[in-house]
């Protein structure tokens, strides 16, 4: 009789992924995203895994991978409808275009490696088989207390990476999160940056601030950070354009605006 193997779930396939890695002799983690959204008790959307192994080892250890980053070290394992990316330990050289390293060094260490990530909620790491949290940037603790913080320098982290300041709005509103008072000062000093950007980019944190359940908060919180005037002037716009208050009484357009964005349900499975 044939043999019908489990259902295999994302959180399954991480963990079969880091097994195959340890017992191959390299190190193998639960990183980022995932982790937090598992102390949060979330659900994670998915799931990626910081090793010390190389793309090529790690390719050469799971045929079935492919290789959809591997110049920064990025390795994405699909089975059973489902996908792990495996990033290998790194340190960012230079980020001359404000979005990618110019040259990747990979790191053996985990400590080395969180360093080079945007926000400390999302430098947690965690042992699949221990439950076991390694934090070496203080991430806990911010998401313990409500902190979106940058790693590091927050001017560094946004000048790397000027898509962070997106990420860093759409983390706060999705957790009902505070931003951290250098790391909010960063965002408005970098915020005419958000255009070296490709608009494909942008519109893929718009969507996901839209859809993850805090929309109007995003949008009034685009606005405080001053990156709605960059990337949506017409919304911004419709501040002070008043309408008639015996048929909204609520205020001008922008408020009418973000009252509407507050009604929009979470997509979210």
């Amino acid at each position: 009789m044939p043999v019908h193997n489990r259902l295999v779930t994302p959180r399954a396939l991480a963990n079969s992924i880091c097994d195959q890695l340890i017992r191959s002799g390299f190190q193998a983690l639960l990183a980022g995203g995932c982790v937090r959204d598992l102390l949060l008790g979330r659900e994670p959307a998915d799931y990626d895994v910081a090793t010390d192994a190389s793309p090529d080892q790690v390719m050469a250890l799971f045929p079935e991978s492919v290789a959809v980053g591997a110049k920064f070290g990025v390795i994405l394992i699909p089975r059973d409808g489902h996908k792990v990316e495996v990033a290998t330990f790194r340190s960012d050289g230079s980020y001359s275009d404000g979005r990618r390293p110019d040259a990747v060094v990979y790191a053996k260490s985990a400590e080395e490696d969180v360093q080079r990530r945007d926000f400390t909620i999302n430098g947690l790491l965690m042992r699949h088989d221990t439950l076991e949290i390694l934090d070496f940037v203080g991430g806990r603790a911010d998401l313990n207390a409500g902190i979106i913080r940058a790693i590091g320098n927050p001017d560094r982290r946004f000048e790397e990476d000027k898509l962070r300041l997106l990420r860093a709005v759409r983390f706060a509103a999705r957790f009902g999160f505070e931003i951290e008072a250098e790391t909010f000062r960063a965002i408005r000093k970098h915020a005419k940056g958000i255009t070296q950007v490709s608009p494909e980019r942008i519109r893929e944190e718009l969507t996901k601030m839209l859809t993850e359940g805090a929309a109007g908060n995003a949008f009034r919180l685009l606005d405080e950070a001053w990156l709605l005037q960059q990337i949506l002037p017409e919304i911004a716009a419709m501040k002070g354009v008043e309408q008639p208050p015996q048929y909204h009484p609520e205020g001008d357009v922008w408020v009418h605006t973000c009252l509407m964005l507050d009604g929009i349900p979470s997509a979210a499975r």
